[in-house]
């Protein structure tokens, strides 16, 4: 399937705001003025993915120009008349090009995304926070921009089945307002996470296509290493022993190995970055992996006799 190529100018600004960055929230702004629409940052030419990852996200990218016949020649528009908005999520591990990815399909539709991390519309007014979330949607609507919430476990994980306070509430509240947008929307919603595990049943029935990203496989390492390691950088690193020599990496740990491994040979007065260094900083990279992994995080329902014996006083769930 032949990949397009975004033309910047192409894509029209239509938020009223030339700067295509997120602004950096004050005192006196509002959490409406922080969602701003930005020029994708990158191509699918930038993604390295398996064949079949890609091919599933150009599906989904060919969604808008395929359902004039889906839905209206072929009549799918009478019995799925709650669909033409599509819900795409992007699970995987950390570093494997989601958020690239995200970037990429709104690119490829020559449109601006709209990035919504959880930081953006989370507020300690019960409240606030669904509200937050409507005026996300009407701004991406507004500026014709596709929306994409990162991190979106967050927002999606599963509601509380035993409220006991207004945060409680407040969780429920959120979760059944994203729901009702999720139904109501008629276009694109992105979403990326690392814990598709933790995302409610009710958001997985309404999300119309999940995309697995998996760790690079050989093929990909190899194409990583060549694209991170550039041609101006003296090295004796060779991409192919790279790729053979470690398995279970991200592009991102790729990338931050090569970018160590660079500014140690420098801070060293070295004329080249010796693939040692390389070694050495994906190595770094991978054990610090392995000791995060080494640790469990389990929950349980507990009673309020329980916390209270425990801390020796009943902490105020009031916001």
């Amino acid at each position: 399937m032949p990949i397009r190529e975004i033309n910047p100018q192409s894509i029209p600004n239509n938020s009223g705001n030339s700067s295509s960055k997120s602004l950096v929230p004050t005192a006196k702004q509002s959490k409406e003025e922080i969602f701003i629409p930005e020029t994708p940052k990158y191509t699918f030419e930038d993604l390295v993915l398996p064949t079949s990852v890609k091919n599933n996200l150009l599906d989904v990218a060919d969604y808008v120009k395929n359902s004039h016949m889906v839905f209206d020649t072929w009549g799918l528009g009478k019995t799925h008349k709650h669909h033409r908005g599509l819900g795409i999520n992007l699970y995987g591990p950390p570093g494997t090009g989601k958020t690239m990815a995200a970037h990429a399909l709104a690119g490829y539709m020559h449109r601006k995304i709209l990035a919504v991390n959880y930081a953006d519309i989370e507020s300690k007014y019960v409240g606030e926070t669904p509200k937050n979330i409507r005026r996300a949607f009407e701004v991406a609507k507004e500026t014709n921009s596709i929306i994409f919430f990162d991190e979106a476990d967050a927002i999606l994980s599963k509601r509380v089945t035993n409220m006991s306070s207004a945060s409680d509430v407040s969780v429920n509240q959120t979760r059944s307002v994203m729901l009702m947008l999720m139904n109501d929307y008629q276009d694109f919603i992105l979403f990326a996470t690392n814990f598709i595990q933790n995302f409610d049943a009710a958001f997985m029935r309404r999300i119309a296509k999940h995309v697995k990203f998996e760790l690079p496989d050989l093929e990909c390492r190899q194409k990583l290493w060549s694209q991170y390691i550039p041609h101006e950088m003296p090295t004796d690193a060779d991409v192919h022993e790279l790729a053979e020599k470690y398995k279970n990496i991200s592009g991102s740990d790729i990338s931050t190995a090569v970018l160590n491994a660079a500014f140690k040979a420098a801070r060293q007065e070295k004329r080249m970055v010796d693939k040692e260094y390389i070694f050495e900083a994906i190595e770094d990279i991978t054990k610090s992996k392995e000791a995060n992994q080494g640790y469990t995080v389990t929950t349980k329902n507990v009673s309020k006799e329980y916390v209270k014996e425990q801390l020796g006083y009943l902490p105020d769930s009031k916001e």
